[in-house]
């Protein structure tokens, strides 16, 4: 693979076909380190409506420092992984006393919640430096080009190991558009599965695209789910509904239905059944959340499953 023609035909069609997102509209570095933020585990089509009530809430790293953690808290609601916000905040508070931003890559990690995926987007893409973004769809990519058949243990694996690949093949002259480039292939053309290689830019380029084997690649044990099982209340009076806020964890702060009822209440339990059963996915874990429905009660006190 001539390095020069891979570079060039990945940037050309990244320049015809790159798709139009609020962060590359007028970019900034606040507009970056927000949205690297944001797509962190997270879809795209997700954080779309976010970004844009974002930006009209806190317009700059100072309107978001000065700004209390509660307020922050509730733009983010709904992204999930609520750390990212925190150390969003904590990462304003920094920047806000910045006369100029760092721009080396070592110095970015050193900041609240900067791994070596964020500081390579936000300095590459922002400040010009030429270090590579190794995510997943970069894995993906690489992959296949390459036809690397190691058997990574997850993804995080992978991404450590392919990180000096991708370094070797980003272009020096346009860093932060080749590395939303190769992300950008990876997200609309090179898919997990079906990838449109009739239309991939890079194909001659490609060993597995060529010999038509992409499925094989990357190879990706994965970590293995976790089930929990957790019993929730909703316990209201006239139009008071009680909530609990989680005290660590992921969702440290979060206010919740809650899993315990307050000792010395007396309640009495709506139905024997749960009303409602919510099921979600926190990192590894896959919850099943069943909610019953509680009303204060001076006369007696409900029978109730232990959570």
């Amino acid at each position: 693979m001539k390095l020069s023609d891979f570079q060039d035909c990945l940037l050309l069609w990244y320049d015809r076909n790159q798709r139009d997102l609020p962060w590359r509209r007028e970019p900034s570095l606040y507009k970056t380190v927000v949205s690297e933020f944001m797509l962190q585990q997270t879809r795209v089509s997700t954080v779309l409506p976010y970004f844009e009530n974002w930006l009209t809430e806190f317009k700059d790293f100072k309107s978001l420092a000065h700004a209390p953690e509660s307020k922050v808290l509730k733009a983010w609601e709904g992204l999930g992984y609520y750390s990212r916000a925190r150390n969003l905040h904590k990462l304003a508070k920094v920047a806000e006393s910045w006369q100029t931003p760092p721009t080396s890559l070592k110095q970015w990690t050193k900041l609240p919640g900067v791994g070596p995926y964020i500081a390579a987007a936000v300095t590459s893409i922002s400040l010009g430096r030429a270090e590579a973004v190794c995510d997943g769809n970069v894995v993906r990519v690489l992959s296949r080009i390459l036809a690397i058949s190691e058997n990574f243990k997850d993804g995080a694996t992978a991404q450590k190991k392919l990180r000096p690949i991708a370094q070797s093949l980003i272009s020096t002259n346009r860093p932060g558009d080749y590395n939303q480039a190769i992300m950008e292939l990876g997200a609309t053309v090179c898919h997990r599965s079906s990838p449109l290689c009739s239309v991939c830019p890079i194909l001659t380029h490609c060993k597995s695209g060529v010999s038509e084997d992409w499925a094989r690649y990357p190879a990706i044990m994965g970590k293995p789910k976790n089930s929990a099982n957790l019993f929730r209340y909703w316990v209201e009076n006239k139009n008071h509904l009680l909530l609990h806020a989680s005290e660590d964890g992921r969702l440290k702060g979060i206010f919740e239905l809650p899993e315990k009822l307050p000792a010395g209440e007396v309640f009495q339990k709506a139905s024997t059944s749960p009303f409602a059963i919510r099921k979600r996915t926190i990192g590894n874990t896959e919850y099943t959340e069943r909610i019953f429905r509680i009303m204060l009660n001076c006369k007696m006190r409900a029978s109730l499953p232990e959570g």
